[in-house]
């Protein structure tokens, strides 16, 4: 090949390599508060940067192309919503919200209003330490693929009846995406999943809702190392295969702190439940692994009914009132290879010093059955009769219901590194 030749291809390989978007470094665009920021998106070039001053700006904006809107690190740049419809609209891949307060969407859930609406062309938007506040939902994923939602503050609007509210945050089929690092309070649910995979929510703070995590038809992902306080529901694992729900504190929920619902294959381990009506609630969840979780000062321990092929060991069940709840006639073991549950309430030795209690542990009985199928018979509990159908049933072990056994119980509190996380809560 002559010289000329090679010359002339190298010029038009760097002209094209010029011309590509990509290849131009991105503009930095000041605007100035009040501005009209829809103009300001109209003229700038994909991939520009447009660095807002603090102070109000007009929302209900579409973004179809990819840019950064950055405001002040103390999020003085105000996106304010026109109550009607989405504060801001992203339509386009790679688009960055940072440092902004975003208020003020309409409140129609039919209608999909939100603070932050990532749409299906919305792949990898990066939402990131905003203020995300009076919104319906504060930040709808709906089908956007690999976001990242991080470190912002969303407050939902207040003024509304909590069915009323939308979600923190809601995610319908956007596999790939992440909600990290989030504190989250008054709306109606913190995370609502529906119909997605493999995402990830992890070390979001959650108090004043109605439930914290909220997972219908999500498979293949992650919840973990998420606080949920003083939720009605801590973590509502529901319809969903394939999880791994870890490392979650659920403390002073009025109902559950872990509900699973037709939760199955999954891996639901150190999770810290404290007070609540029921600490864990297990229906018709199937084939999953619990082991290693900590259940304390709740009505009930666990509630267990219509599940099978679950691996339940090393987990604490502490104080208590019933530590288990299961109504059923078969018989259910709960340890595996030699290794049971911490029970609070089992007076047992230890003679050959190996950590396993000398005596299996039963944490139901005749009577809890009948208790439990009529609630009224409460009343004979301290009498003759009752006394005499205990003591029957610890001296012939036959005459036992089916239910939970544990035959090789702990001795102690498995360590569970959660529980020093929660130990350094304020």
């Amino acid at each position: 090949m002559r010289p000329a030749t090679v010359l002339t291809g190298f010029c038009l390989g760097l002209a094209i390599l010029i011309a590509r978007p990509g290849a131009v470094r991105a503009a930095v665009i000041d605007v100035p508060a009040g501005s009209d920021l829809r103009a300001a998106i109209a003229t700038a070039a994909p991939g520009d940067i447009l660095r807002l001053a603090p102070g109000d700006y007009p929302g209900n904006l579409v973004i179809d192309k990819p840019l950064t809107l950055q405001g002040p690190d103390d999020r003085s740049a105000r996106i304010l919503g026109e109550r009607t419809g989405r504060t801001v609209w992203i339509q386009a891949e790679d688009v960055v919200l940072r440092h902004l307060t975003i208020r003020h969407s309409g409140l129609s859930l039919s209608d999909m209003d939100a603070g932050v609406f990532l749409d299906k062309t919305a792949a990898r938007a990066h939402v990131a330490d905003n203020d995300i506040i009076d919104n319906s939902v504060g930040v709808y994923l709906w089908g956007a693929r690999d976001a990242l939602v991080e470190r912002n503050r969303i407050v939902g609007n207040t003024g509304l009846r909590v069915n009323e509210r939308g979600n923190g945050v809601t995610v319908w089929n956007a596999p790939g995406s992440k909600v990290l690092d989030n504190d989250i309070s008054e709306g109606r649910d913190g995370i609502f999943s529906n119909n997605s995979r493999e995402n990830v929510f992890s070390r979001n703070v959650f108090h004043d809702l109605r439930y914290a995590v909220h997972y219908m038809y999500t498979n293949d992902s992650e919840v973990s190392h998420n606080l949920s306080r003083g939720n009605e529901i801590g973590y509502a694992i529901m319809f969903s295969r394939r999880l791994t729900v870890r490392d979650n504190i659920a403390l002073d929920s009025k109902h559950q702190g872990l509900m699973l619902n037709a939760t199955d294959e999954s891996v639901i381990d150190g999770n810290v439940v404290v007070r609540a009506d029921k600490c864990v609630f297990v229906y018709n969840a199937n084939l999953n692994e619990l082991a290693g979780n900590h259940f304390q000062d709740c009505g009930i321990g666990v509630h267990y009914t219509g599940s099978e092929g679950n691996r339940i060991h090393g987990n604490a069940f502490v104080r208590n009132q019933n530590q288990v709840k299961y109504v059923g006639t078969r018989f259910l073991e709960w340890s595996l290879d030699g290794r049971g549950n911490y029970w609070s309430d089992l007076s047992a030795f230890d003679l050959d010093g190996n950590g396993i209690a000398d005596t299996a542990y039963r944490p139901n009985g005749l009577i809890d059955q009948v208790i439990w199928r009529a609630p009224n018979a409460r009343l004979l509990l301290n009498s003759p009769a009752v006394s005499i159908v205990r003591w029957a049933q610890s001296q012939f072990p036959a005459i036992l219901p089916g239910g939970v056994i544990d035959s090789a119980p702990l001795m102690g509190i498995p360590a569970t590194p959660t529980l020093k996380k929660l130990e350094a809560l304020p």
